[in-house]
């Protein structure tokens, strides 16, 4: 099966927690915050101009209209009440091409996470089409590359602090399970998480790291993409930019990890 697809993962700051209302004056649910104009749960994100991470350096950039994003990834609570309402979806009764054999292998059952990891803590384990299948549920959409990294770059007002944070969570090993979503500081649009927990699963095939042919970015093709990883660039001095709003790998869409989770977006009249 054929699919499009990407994951981003990891970086950004903490700042002040964003609060308002939506685009038309729709007042945000409690799981979304207004961003205000400027640089780019489920939170309000402007419209405007961002420079995607391979293009930092090349003064590239791209529009990306206001957005909605959940402040905080999924969770194994969350994404047990889906498994409830959609078994399909089920650890026993998923389709074999939809996930791969280590799909919620971590779970005590179908619709059991455990005990041993936090209910509250980000659900991970689910492959592309999972995540996927989970915000249509939810009336949402997985987040696109660029709407992931606008989110995740902040609103560039203490960039050296957040390179310095980043920088040190790099160099520190991990000591538990993965905690709960949401333990740290927001970031300046008030979402939690966008670096330093999980890789995040995006919606499209973004074509940064392949060297072999041309794809456009809404095509059609096995490869996904996912954070903190990296492959062969077209341009190799792109490398270093990696290091700025995600660390991107080749995945494919039924591909699952221990490390590897979602959030979900939408448009700003249909949070």
């Amino acid at each position: 099966m054929k699919t499009a697809g990407a994951l981003i993962a990891v970086t950004a700051a903490a700042i002040a927690l964003a609060s308002g209302t939506a685009a038309g004056g729709a007042a945000a649910p409690e799981d979304m915050a207004l961003v205000p104009a400027g640089p780019p749960a489920a939170f309000f994100v402007p419209g405007g101009s961002g420079v995607p991470a391979a293009g930092a350096d090349r003064g590239a950039s791209a529009d990306v209209p206001a957005f909605l994003i959940d402040r905080r990834p999924v969770t194994r609570r969350q994404f047990a009440e889906f498994l409830r309402r959609r078994p399909e979806w089920s650890r026993s009764r998923v389709a074999a091409v939809l996930a791969d054999a280590h799909y919620l292998e971590d779970w005590a059952s179908d619709f059991d996470a455990g005990a041993r990891v936090p209910p509250d803590a980000p659900v991970t384990r689910v492959s592309w089409f999972a995540a996927n299948a989970y915000c249509q549920w939810r009336g949402k959409e997985l987040p696109t590359v660029d709407q992931w990294e606008r989110a995740a770059a902040g609103d560039g007002k203490d960039t050296a602090a957040t390179r310095d944070r980043i920088l040190r969570w790099y160099s520190q090993p991990a000591t538990e399970p993965l905690g709960v979503v949401g333990r740290g500081a927001p970031n300046a649009y008030g979402v939690y998480d966008l670096h330093g927990l999980i890789w995040e699963w995006t919606l499209d095939f973004n074509s940064t790291l392949i060297s072999t042919d041309s794809r456009d970015p809404g095509g059609k093709d096995d490869p996904l993409f996912c954070g903190s990883g990296s492959l062969g660039a077209v341009d190799p001095s792109d490398y270093a930019t990696f290091m700025r709003y995600a660390l991107r790998n080749s995945l494919r869409a039924s591909y699952t990890t221990s490390r590897l989770g979602f959030r979900c977006a939408a448009e700003p009249d249909r949070p």
